[in-house]
């Protein structure tokens, strides 16, 4: 028996499509019997298996459990949840492995797989190797058993463990994606005063898409802070996985700003320590971290390219600037939004008292959002390799670490090549808005200079 994937279902860092289209039970089944084979190889034979809230999630879920079992593998399926539950489950329990079925922040027709091999990220060529087990039908025969284990209580608790946040009155905004029940349990065990939004979890995302990074799907957080006089709000992505956070005036905490104050503590504890930020991350970040004492790191974005790197570097803390924060330090290495936003409350207390303070404190910067523009899968790595090799021969100073990052005496501009997407990424920023304008010029002039369509300057 052989199966064929959409070939725009098989990611980088996960197994991604739309429901129906790209993306269906045949494949779900073929995911659970290529994951199995794996497992088997490594003389594994127990994967713990989640699904987050979208409509489709359990009857993949079902299908990836019939492939996991007929491959040889018992299955322990822990349920609905966000995904760092079910990591947390692959790191606690019995288990050789463990499927997350999510699709994270991506619109309610999308789901798709996230795995874990061994307590390491399965993706990149591990990825690939599932569509080529499943067009050569080369899998591992057998059955398998199926339990369920309720490890939600479990989860909360080990989120407390420690815990010394001290009290403050917070908004939690779960945009009904999966980690409504979690945070509800969650903060009927904090201290302090906690207004709940979304936690309801509904796969059709009725109130605003469940994507903490853009600004827009902030409002009701916003709304709920400023009406109830809170000292801050933190909101989550569809699975959990990614946090994002406003203070009480409603400014929002960017990703790598929400790292620079969780790094704090951290490094108090841990002097001198690595702490790795994505290329996307501000500079104001880099130079916070060596003002900490601690050791920086620029790094690849995407989640499963910085656990390596972290074991790699004995890293305690790393983060992105899509909201993925991972903690080493007391913790599993994961991104778990939910226990950042633990470490969050923490880190404010210990710091002063004040979210506010904390963001009036920073240096501002004037940056673009992230600017998207239209490519080819064939292409879009060749524009990057072009630009490059201008860049290099006209003496600029130029990271390569993952696109290129650009400093100049303005600021920086990054272009790199989406993984997920066929686009070409870009973002700059600066001490001023002319500076800005200097750094968009450069961006167009390049992108012209590869064919490629450029935009219009501007910043927020």
């Amino acid at each position: 028996m052989t199966h064929r994937f959409d070939p725009t279902s098989l990611r980088e860092y996960d197994i991604r499509g739309i429901v129906g289209q790209t993306l269906g039970e045949a494949d779900a089944y073929a995911i659970g019997r290529g994951f199995a084979t794996r497992v088997r190889r490594v003389g594994g034979k127990r994967v713990a298996v989640g699904y987050d809230g979208r409509t489709s999630s359990p009857i993949l879920a079902d299908a990836l459990i019939k492939g996991l079992n007929e491959g040889g593998v018992d299955v322990v399926n822990i349920g609905m949840g966000p995904t760092p539950m079910l990591y947390y489950a692959e790191a606690t329990l019995e288990v050789d492995g463990g499927i997350q079925i999510t699709g994270s922040h991506n619109p309610a027709n999308y789901n798709g797989f996230k795995m874990v091999l061994q307590h390491g990220p399965f993706f990149g060529a591990d990825i690939q190797d599932i569509g080529r087990l499943a067009a050569e039908g080369d899998w591992e025969e057998g059955t398998g058993t199926v339990e369920k284990a309720f490890v939600e209580d479990l989860y909360v608790d080990r989120l407390l463990q420690g815990y010394a946040g001290g009290a403050f009155k917070i908004g939690w905004d779960c945009g009904n994606g999966a980690s409504g029940p979690v945070v509800e349990k969650l903060t009927a065990k904090l201290p302090g005063e906690h207004h709940l939004l979304f936690t309801e979890v509904d796969g059709n995302f009725p109130n605003h898409h469940p994507d903490p990074t853009e600004e827009k799907n902030l409002v009701d957080l916003k709304a709920l802070v400023k009406e109830k006089g809170l000292d801050f709000g933190v909101a989550f992505d569809g699975d959990g996985d990614r946090i994002g956070a406003i203070d009480g005036e409603g400014r929002v905490i960017w990703g790598d700003q929400l790292l620079a104050i969780l790094a704090e503590p951290v490094l108090r504890e841990v002097p001198g320590a690595t702490i790795i930020g994505d290329v996307k991350a501000s500079q104001a970040l880099y130079d916070r971290v060596k003002e900490l004492g601690g050791t920086p790191l620029m790094w690849k974005t995407g989640h499963s390219l910085i656990k390596v790197k972290m074991k790699e570097t004995h890293s305690p803390l790393a983060g992105e600037m899509s909201g993925h924060v991972f903690f080493a330090h007391d913790y599993y290495g994961f991104d778990d939004a939910q226990y950042a936003a633990v470490r969050l409350i923490g880190a404010v207390r210990v710091l002063g008292g004040s979210l506010t303070a904390l963001k009036s404190a920073m240096p501002v910067m004037i940056n673009t959002p992230e600017m998207r523009f239209q490519s080819s899968e064939d292409r879009k790595f060749k524009v990057v390799d072009e630009v490059l090799d201008r860049l290099e021969q006209a003496g600029a100073d130029v990271n390569r670490t993952d696109g290129a990052r650009v400093n100049t005496a303005d600021g920086w501009w990054l272009l790199r090549a989406s993984n997920t997407q066929d686009v070409l990424v870009a973002r700059a920023e600066a001490k001023s808005q002319e500076g800005l304008d200097r750094l968009m010029e450069q961006i167009n002039e390049q992108l012209r200079r590869s064919n490629v369509e450029p935009v219009l300057a501007g910043g927020h």
